[in-house]
């Protein structure tokens, strides 16, 4: 029976991939669809044993809410009865003998009744969530049709979640419980709330109100990107926002409705200016004026590890405990610099009695501390993947997030761990063209990218592989200060990653699961997701003869696209895309999909297009790892976006076009990043030379760039014109600007630059 049971579950894939038509979101383990459908009218109930479980009328109320708020259908729950139990009616059932685990269930629609079997609660609702999906989008008939199926499921993963950070940006509370809405609606079960942070500290400490009296506002916040500027301009407008305890009990009340789990997260110790600028005794520099964080990134003011910052620590961590009743509490341990404690005489001196090597064992002494107290409160701790570092505590969790290394050190050590990398993860980087998307940290992580991860690491050995508990999505608010900018960010995406945490083991299917979503996004009504689904994307190849061609490519794979190549705006009634268009000149390419995908692209057709290049000097390892970027026909459109850019470290640039024949060549042209406070200097200097032969140039320019150093962020064009030359080797030599000037936060440490298409007409 085990082996059968196995081989239901292991067959998700086939089922989604033939019967998408249901549209289901996480799909199930096991689906099969059957012919008929039941029919929903007010005279249907929604049926429960007498006497059951309280938690299982919650369940069937919140259904009953669900269904009348999407479909405007009034049901009503009643309790079983022998006249009942024979009519066409919704029946919620515990069935202990079920071996589905507490979140699994089944459920059977035919056209004479509906049946939902789970031997939990938990399992009851997560049915419940799948026949909402099997009700229509958005309709508000006084009946409606549930389709006849099949569906024995249950998740792959325990730990399923959903992050949000409200310390950058404060969130309200009637937005939390609409993020929990939307995060249990497509079955995850825990919600991480990142409450305390440098720029704000979020929830109500009763025994320590300076921590919302003061740690809760800042002054003002900096504008734009964070390297945007030089130097950075701030808004003038200050930003506060707290949650008073009631207020996080009516959380916890809601989302245990939901059966979401909330972990709490109080950072330590760094990410701490929150709290030291309440109580500066609690740092390294008691008499320093601390300031709440009016800008983003990483900052020296740590928790000093003290008594009295264990006492304070403890104190809060105990009016956490008593807020939120789930297993973990969510201890932070990630991007502790460790300059204050060097400097710290007290520190080093506590380093010494207590024989530790260096400020990573520090820190795993304070991780171990803290560990120990929330466990003797019957807790565990969850942190990110720095809480490794000099040591792991004994029960403590890892959330792995710079990348899978972290998740596999700790499963190897016999250590929980949650998957949550940022380069398949991390919901704040962009998802479409970042020239025209709301600003973001940077990154790019589009949604068939997050679909195609696979949480569990194949580098683990099956005994280890069982310590990976599951997978979460973050989304971190530097650049998301409302609640319609975190949707945006969120969604979809977050499905996506919600369904690689219940869907069964297997390879994955994305135009299925694509298919499915364009039809699930109506029922995220009010919800103000990105349409990227919808978008076009565009490379080029070259043809047989040598031609420049562009190659259209969409998620949403049963669209049609339609073009112009002249700039203009285009319709269904421009040209159809069917294959590669050939392009003859610098082309301004404009296309449309049926339901809604855009793409503005220019190509910039020149003799050194797909050239080979060499380098003298290499650039940044991982800038140009094909020698491909500098003549593939793509410029750099802004400075959001890194990955036309070739960038060079510390070091001039040397690299010579190959034309392959001598040619006529008239103009040389290229761009160059400024991002000053990034350390992105221009080159002072570019030297544009021609040769016949590869070994006789001559220059055509050898002249300084000029900008000015204060200002925004900016592309700078340098051009070389010629007349009548003639050469089948172009060389470009940029020169270093060397250090960071006197006056600059990076002051004496090297400068970079990047540039991206080299074009040649």
């Amino acid at each position: 029976m085990k082996y059968l049971l196995f081989l239901l579950f292991v067959t998700s894939t086939a089922f989604a991939q033939t019967d998408n038509q249901y549209n289901l979101i996480p799909f199930p383990a096991r689906f099969a669809g059957q012919n008929g459908q039941f029919i929903l009218s007010t005279s249907t109930r929604v049926v429960v044993a007498p006497g059951t479980d309280a938690s299982v009328k919650a369940v069937a109320q919140t259904f009953i809410s669900q269904v009348r708020t999407a479909n405007g259908l009034a049901l009503t729950m009643v309790p079983t009865s022998p006249v009942l139990a024979k009519g066409a009616h919704i029946f919620l059932s515990l069935n202990k003998k079920l071996a589905l685990g507490d979140e699994g269930y089944k459920l059977t629609v035919t056209p004479t009744r509906v049946l939902a079997e789970a031997s939990t609660p938990k399992g009851l609702f997560y049915a419940a969530q799948t026949m909402r999906q099997l009700l229509p989008v958005g309709s508000q008939n006084s009946s409606l049709t549930m389709p006849a199926c099949a569906i024995t499921d249950k998740p792959r993963f325990a730990y399923r979640g959903l992050h949000l950070d409200v310390s950058r940006h404060f969130m309200p509370v009637s937005f939390v419980k609409k993020y929990i809405d939307l995060l249990s609606m497509h079955k995850q079960n825990t919600f991480h709330w990142h409450l305390t942070d440098d720029q704000g500290w979020r929830i109500e400490i009763k025994k320590y109100p300076k921590l919302t009296q003061i740690g809760s506002k800042r002054a003002e916040t900096v504008v734009g990107q964070y390297f945007q500027n030089y130097p950075q301009q701030f808004d003038g407008k200050p930003v506060g926002g707290f949650y008073t305890q009631e207020e996080i009990r009516d959380v916890v009340r809601y989302a245990q409705s939901r059966f979401v789990t909330i972990v709490p997260e109080i950072e330590m110790p760094g990410h701490a200016l929150g709290a030291l600028a309440a109580y500066p005794e609690l740092g390294c520099e008691p008499t320093k004026a601390y300031q709440v964080a009016t800008k983003w990134g990483v900052f020296d003011d740590v928790f000093c590890p003290s008594d009295k910052t264990f006492g304070f620590l403890q104190d809060v961590l105990t009016e956490v405990i008593a807020l939120f009743p789930g297993k973990y509490i969510h201890i932070g341990g990630d991007e502790c610099p460790k300059t204050a404690w060097k400097n710290s005489a007290f520190c080093q001196e506590l380093m010494k009695k207590n024989n530790l090597k260096d400020e990573h064992e520090l820190q795993s002494y304070f991780i171990r501390r803290i560990e120990k107290f929330v466990t003797s409160k019957g807790r565990a701790i969850i942190g990110w993947d720095e809480i490794l570092e000099g040591g792991l505590a004994p029960n403590a969790t890892v959330m792995s997030w710079r990348g899978t290394e972290g998740g596999i050190a700790a499963a190897r050590q016999k250590h929980n761990v949650v998957m949550t990398p940022t380069g398949t993860c991390y919901m704040d980087y962009y998802q479409g063209n970042p020239a025209t998307e709301p600003l973001a940290i940077g990154g790019y992580l589009p949604l068939d990218q997050v679909y195609a991860y696979e949480p569990m690491p194949a580098e683990l050995s099956p005994a280890e592989q069982k310590y990976i508990l599951g997978v979460q999505g973050n989304i971190w608010t530097e650049y998301t200060p409302t609640p319609e900018a975190v949707e945006y960010m969120v969604f979809p995406r977050a499905i996506a990653i919600a369904e690689l945490g219940w869907m069964q083991a297997g390879p994955h299917n994305f135009e299925d699961f694509a298919q499915r979503l364009k039809n699930h996004l109506p029922r995220l009504s009010g919800v103000n997701y990105a349409k990227r689904l919808f978008d076009i994307s565009a490379t080029t190849q070259a043809n047989d003869q040598g031609q420049i061609q562009v190659v259209l490519k969409k998620l949403d794979s049963d669209s049609r696209i339609f073009y112009t190549l002249n700039g203009k705006e285009p319709n269904t009634q421009s040209t159809e895309y069917i294959g590669p268009i050939t392009l003859t000149k610098t082309t301004a390419l404009r296309a449309i999909t049926q339901t809604g995908g855009q793409l503005t692209q220019t190509f910039t057709l020149h003799k050194g297009k797909n050239k080979p290049y060499t380098y003298t000097s290499a650039p940044s390892q991982t800038s140009d790892p094909k020698t491909v970027k500098l003549t593939d026909g793509v410029r750099g459109e802004t400075p959001r976006d890194r990955r036309q850019w070739v960038s060079f470290s510390g070091s001039d640039m040397d690299v010579t076009v190959d034309l392959g024949d001598v040619t006529s060549v008239t103009k040389v042209s290229l761009n160059f990043l400024k991002v000053i406070l990034e350390k992105n200097f221009p080159p002072t200097s570019v030297d544009i030379a021609l040769s016949k032969d590869g070994s006789d140039y001559k220059e055509a320019i050898a002249q300084p760039v000029k900008y000015e150093l204060n200002g925004p962020w900016d592309i700078l064009p340098v051009v070389a014109d010629f007349k009548t030359a003639r050469a089948r080797y172009v060389r470009i030599r940029a020169k270093n600007a060397g250090v960071c000037p006197t006056g600059h936060p990076n002051a004496g440490e090297k400068t970079w630059f990047a540039t991206d298409e080299i074009v040649v007409e």
